[in-house]
């Protein structure tokens, strides 16, 4: 896999994703991407300007590896995960802070 400049900015960032059972982030942060139709598919993956700054844990929730945290649905963990879209574009962007 390509490493970009986003992919590396994420180590060290905190999780923009904050779903229950984040760790906040830090070394084990990686850049999430989003599945998006017409951006990704079978051996495609989104572009890095549709990825968040997210911890393993969160990680692995938005992937389908861990399950879904109670009170939570696959809409609600999808929209968690855009939203760190946008908070991790207005950081790299730096209009804001994490």
């Amino acid at each position: 896999m390509k490493s970009t400049r986003t992919r590396r900015m994420a180590k060290g960032q905190p999780c923009l994703i904050r779903l229950p059972r984040c760790t906040g982030g830090g070394d084990d942060t990686v850049l999430c991407h989003y599945r998006l139709s017409g951006y990704s598919g079978t051996g495609l993956k989104p572009p890095d300007c549709m990825g968040a700054f997210g911890c393993m844990s969160c990680h692995s929730v938005v992937d389908g590896r861990s399950p879904i945290p109670e009170g939570y649905t696959r809409e609600t963990v999808r929209l968690a995960h855009a939203e760190g879209c946008l908070r991790t574009q207005a950081l790299i962007q730096g209009e804001v802070a994490a």
